[in-house]
């Protein structure tokens, strides 16, 4: 579905910024010009066509998804495989030459009713496209739940998995929203966990880490 993505204004120009999740080496300079992000596709159970939107932050320092249909439950009214959902990102980076980039943090956010007995997860997957190096985080949720949620996933600097220097490689993100009936009764209650809401204010934010690439420069 990259066609209405890109239609709907997707690709985004980003400054370079320290918004780390620890602070960077002392000796690390901003790239002199943007970066810019092209979203090549998104794709999955929890972002049918037309359904997430990309935008950059009024300062350039994130971007943003926002979904309005991504949503796992089990019970009353779900069907078998709604307990699980999942959105995959495929992001094309370009960076200034002799600079990489990495994810430092990414803010998930959500709405939950978790039946006492049932389980949720959010888990998402970082990784470059070629690479064997993928960064995983999971949140688990607990029921009784029936409230707004809210994760954060960030990275030690010295753990950042950085893109290869003077190579162009698409970055990966992979969501995936779960939930497990547990000792509730599915067949008279119904959990849930989303991504969403129903005015659209639901939201996914990343932050980027850069660095210099000495070999390059």
């Amino acid at each position: 579905m990259p066609g209405a993505l890109l239609a709907s204004g997707a690709t985004a120009a980003f400054l370079a910024t320290s918004l780390f999740a620890h602070p960077a080496p002392a000796h690390i300079v901003a790239p002199p010009d943007k970066i810019v992000i092209e979203v090549a596709t998104v794709n999955g159970s929890g972002c049918p066509l037309g359904t997430a939107a990309v935008a950059v932050s009024p300062d350039n320092t994130a971007f943003t998804v926002t979904y309005s249909q991504y949503l796992a439950q089990v019970g009353v009214g779900a069907q078998p495989t709604d307990f699980r959902k999942n959105c995959q990102l495929n992001l094309i980076v370009h960076v200034p030459q002799g600079f990489t980039y990495a994810i430092a943090s990414a803010d998930y956010r959500g709405y939950a009713h978790l039946e006492s007995g049932a389980t949720a997860a959010q888990k998402a997957s970082y990784y470059f496209q070629g690479s064997p190096d993928t960064v995983t985080t999971t949140h688990p949720f607990n029921g009784a739940f029936d409230n707004d949620w809210e994760a954060t996933d960030a990275t030690d600097w010295a753990q950042l998995v950085w893109a290869p220097c003077g190579v162009q490689r698409n970055f990966n993100i992979n969501t995936e929203l779960r939930v497990n009936a547990g000792t509730s009764d599915p067949t008279k209650t119904n959990s849930f966990i989303a991504m969403d809401s129903t005015d659209g204010n639901i939201q996914t934010v990343y932050h980027l880490a850069w660095k210099d690439c000495p070999a390059t420069r």
